[in-house]
């Protein structure tokens, strides 16, 4: 390529919509007829329902339907609920008569007005009866606790079947990231004993049985050989993903189709989850959503209460539109899990990791189990590549709003509880931290995980993670801040510096892209991707314009409405958006310029590859034709150069998506079938520089830099877009962020912005610099990998450092480290004197 497009600053084609407001997300579309919805939702934190009477709100005026759990189809087994989670059986269904948490909905009224609907929630006549629960996790563990749940309190996975899937293939030559695929995890009671907790000291977390290990080399000779060897408890907070947009959602039906505007994360890929939760076919479904105010793994795809809109307009026989609260979004809106974990690392006198013992918690609400906690244990395995690693963890039940995957699910957990460690480890061997994460950094195709069937583990498609520190050592300036002062105190002010390394998925492979050349010569180009607040719907198809090489404002991009007629895409998760889709938009442009080619050929005689395609035309010995030309010499031959025979491979929406556009012009369409050897992971390497007020306990970030290895630079805006508000969140899970519930009474005390804190722009770094090594990913022909998750770890850990590294390394071990923490640490000289295994406190 080129590179006339690829690495350069543009203008989205969605900017201006965006700043005049002409932007229409889902709550913004008003339809002849409308209803509005309100939810009756569970003041408990567990219960029954015993008794319900409707009658009285069917009475009132303007009250046109109630939806109930009866109304409601099956759980949705088999839907995606985040990055490599399903649901099972055991998944909520929108609506309940048995709530496992505050907030949960057991019903809702469609009326004319929100405040008619409002007040015929007020009328419902129920009864609930109250259920044990448990709103911590290691209170879950104890013996004779009580269950989040009436069939138990842990997510077990039977034994893994000998020989079964990912024993050979692509997962045994470093292409999958796991062993072989369990059967499906199940509810049971899992406790602990009394000894096991008598057993761990004051702060310890208890080492009781667990229901799921992995492990690699020899752990505990690891240990013994060991210079320097360090037994830390850490704990992580649960925390809301707080969207802006809430998961508001409007529905009507008209010629036996489901018309949804929604908010979500991948248009196409809600399709289908959509259909299961309204049980319905997919070819029932229309879903729009052109503009979605973010959703950090909240709405993969979409989100399940979608379908209480659209059942109550199919029983109410008019539209009805769900606007969701802020308050109601902290309860439905999902949370990232609190992850506890007790590591155990040893080190050489040099530095080097020998062996990483660790045993991780997961703070799993009530429904699907999350992986938070074993993608913690593979991220720590990556990211310090330690010479062997036991893991081991339980998925543990409570009775909070339901966990699904945030913003680096697992891999922010994982380096928030070992970046701390690491650099205790540093300050007691007496080297450098940016040092020390050199000789344990990630290079070339790096090991990572479990031992595979194979007897190896799988492995990365590349790392150039040591370059990152390097340029990250010298654009922030780390000698200078920290001979100037690094741990040292002027009058009430403690300053201090932190470095730390984060690692997540960079990329998926194997999806469709599709894009028309017109009659007119314009580049007509079909994206089923989620306009989610990042460029990466519209960066990724600059690939076509730049194997084209066409102008981009010759370009069309159409997406947001399934009715549109657009390819099976990648959900917006994972950071894989921009590898997955700019390796399908090569394979597309490389499809277009062989028929290119071919028609010029027909045209002019000679062979097809001694034509070129450059500067919106066709050239060769023969002759030259424009794109025009060209696209409507395909429509006159027809089969596969306008669409009409497509190939095999694709995926039946993008077949179905071809057959409605065949003819209109030439027809680049193609599934992505590149070769990979290893799996796609991104990095980001962040610096922080912090001060410390030690009369007030307050934190200030006076300067962060973040450098990503992200292969190629897509779109340095985006880049930087990405590194400073990834860098946010990790900030405000380090420093603001968190939940509060009440323990006794199992209820949300935090519900809305002002206690639960997330950061705003006044919380950003006096000075941000964001950047990237810039060096190609040899595994994708575009070199560029995903960048959106790793920035969060990175600031995450950085920042907890820097704090350490101003007022000691005992202060916390909990995360957020918030006034109250540093204040009471720095009145017992610098020691931790709060609760360490204690949830949402």
């Amino acid at each position: 390529m080129a590179n006339k497009l690829i690495g350069q600053n543009y203008t989205t084609p969605d900017l201006v919509a965006k700043v005049t407001g002409k932007a229409k997300y889902a709550e913004d579309y008003r339809v002849d007829g409308m209803l509005f919805c309100k939810l009756l939702t569970s003041p408990m934190p567990h219960a029954r329902v015993k008794r319900l009477d409707t009658s009285k709100a069917l009475a009132m005026p303007g009250v046109k339907a109630i939806l109930t759990a009866d109304d409601m189809p099956g759980a949705a087994a088999g839907a995606t609920l985040g990055e490599n989670v399903q649901s099972t059986a055991q998944a909520e269904r929108g609506l309940t008569n048995e709530p496992l948490y505050q907030g949960e909905p057991i019903l809702a009224i469609a009326a004319t007005s929100e405040l008619e609907a409002a007040e015929a929630v007020e009328a419902i006549d129920i009864e609930f009866e109250a259920l044990p629960f448990v709103v911590d996790p290691i209170e879950a563990l104890r013996p004779g606790s009580a269950n989040a749940r009436t069939q138990g309190n842990v997510w077990v996975r039977p034994p893994a079947p000998a020989g079964g899937r990912g024993a050979s293939g692509d997962a045994a030559r470093g292409r999958g990231a796991a062993p072989p695929t369990p059967p499906a995890p199940q509810v049971t009671v899992w406790k602990w004993t009394e000894a096991d907790f008598a057993n761990a000291k004051e702060g310890e977390l208890p080492l009781g049985k667990f229901s799921d290990e992995w492990s690699f080399g020899n752990v505990d000779d690891g240990l013994k050989k060991a210079d320097l060897v360090l037994d830390e408890t850490f704990m992580t907070q649960s925390t809301g993903h707080q969207p802006l947009e809430t998961r508001t959602a409007m529905a009507y039906w008209q010629n036996g189709k489901c018309y949804l505007h929604g908010s979500t994360q991948s248009t196409v890929q809600t399709v289908a989850s959509f259909a299961r939760w309204a049980g319905i076919q997919p070819n029932q479904v229309v879903m729009i959503s052109e503009y979605t105010g973010g959703g950090f793994g909240s709405k993969i795809p979409g989100s399940i209460f979608m379908a209480i809109p659209a059942l109550l307009s199919k029983k109410a026989n008019a539209p009805v539109m769900m606007r969701i609260t802020r308050e109601e979004e902290h309860f439905i809106g999902r949370a990232r899990p609190g992850v506890i974990a007790r590591v155990k690392a040893g080190f050489t006198k040099d530095g080097r990791i020998t062996a990483i013992d660790m045993y991780a918690i997961c703070d799993n609400g009530p429904y699907d189990a999350q992986g938070d906690a074993r993608t913690a244990g593979t991220t720590i395995s990556l990211a310090y590549q330690p010479q062997a690693m036991r893991w081991r963890g339980l998925t543990v039940l409570t009775n909070t709003p339901p966990k699904v995957s945030q913003r680096a699910p697992g891999g922010m957990q994982g380096v928030g509880i070992m970046e701390p460690i690491l650099s205790k480890a540093a300050r007691k061997l007496g080297i450098d931290q940016v040092e020390i994460r050199k000789i344990n950094a990630p290079s070339g195709k790096a090991p990572f995980g479990p031992t595979l069937p194979n007897g190896k583990q799988a492995y990365v498609t590349s790392a150039f993670v040591k370059e990152a520190l390097d340029k990250g050592r010298e654009l922030f300036k780390w000698d200078e801040k920290k001979a100037a002062f690094s741990g040292k105190r002027q009058g009430t002010k403690a300053r201090g510096i932190g470095v730390a390394v984060s690692p997540f998925a960079g990329g998926s492979i194997g999806f469709d892209a599709l894009f028309i050349i017109k009659p007119d010569g314009r580049i007509q180009i079909q994206s089923g991707i989620g306009n989610l607040g990042t460029h990466s719907l519209f960066d990724v198809h600059r690939i076509v314009a730049e194997m084209l090489d066409v102008p981009w404002e010759q370009c069309d991009v159409v997406f947001g409405n399934t009715a549109k007629n657009l390819p099976w895409t990648c959900v917006s998760a994972g950071s894989q958006t921009a590898h997955a889709m700019t390796r399908a938009a090569h394979a597309a442009s490389t499809s277009a310029i062989k028929k290119l080619q071919e028609i010029a050929a027909k045209s002019h005689g000679g062979n097809p590859e001694a034509y070129k395609v450059a500067g919106g035309k066709v050239s060769g010995p023969g002759g030259s034709m424009t794109f025009a030309q060209a696209a409507q010499k395909a429509i006159e031959l027809g089969g596969t150069y306008d669409g009409h025979d497509v190939p095999e491979e694709l995926n039946n929406f993008t077949k179905t998506s071809a057959k409605a556009l065949a003819g209109q012009g030439l027809m680049g369409v193609a599934k992505d079938t590149y070769p990979r050897d290893g799996q796609s992971q991104s990095y980001v390497v962040g610096f922080a520089a912090v001060e410390v007020d030690t009369e007030t306990g307050a934190v200030k970030v006076l300067d962060y830099t973040a450098i990503g290895d992200v292969g190629r630079i897509l779109n340095p805006r985006g880049l930087k877009g990405q590194l400073f508000g990834g860098s946010m969140l990790g900030l405000g899970h380090a420093m603001t962020q968190r939940w509060a519930y009440d323990q006794h009474y199992g209820l949300a005390l935090a519900r809305r912005f002002h206690h639960n804190r997330p950061p705003t722009i006044l919380d950003a770094p006096t000075n941000f610099i964001g950047d990237a090594v810039d060096l190609a990913d040899p595994e994708t022909p575009t070199g560029i990998r995903g960048v959106g998750e790793p920035p969060v770890g990175a600031a995450y850990g950085a920042i907890m450092n820097a704090i350490a590294d101003a007022i000691g390394d005992d202060a916390f071990k909990r995360s957020p480290v918030t006034a109250d923490i540093l204040l009471t640490s720095l009145e017992n000289g610098g020691k931790r004197t709060h609760e360490t295994l204690t949830a949402h406190i």
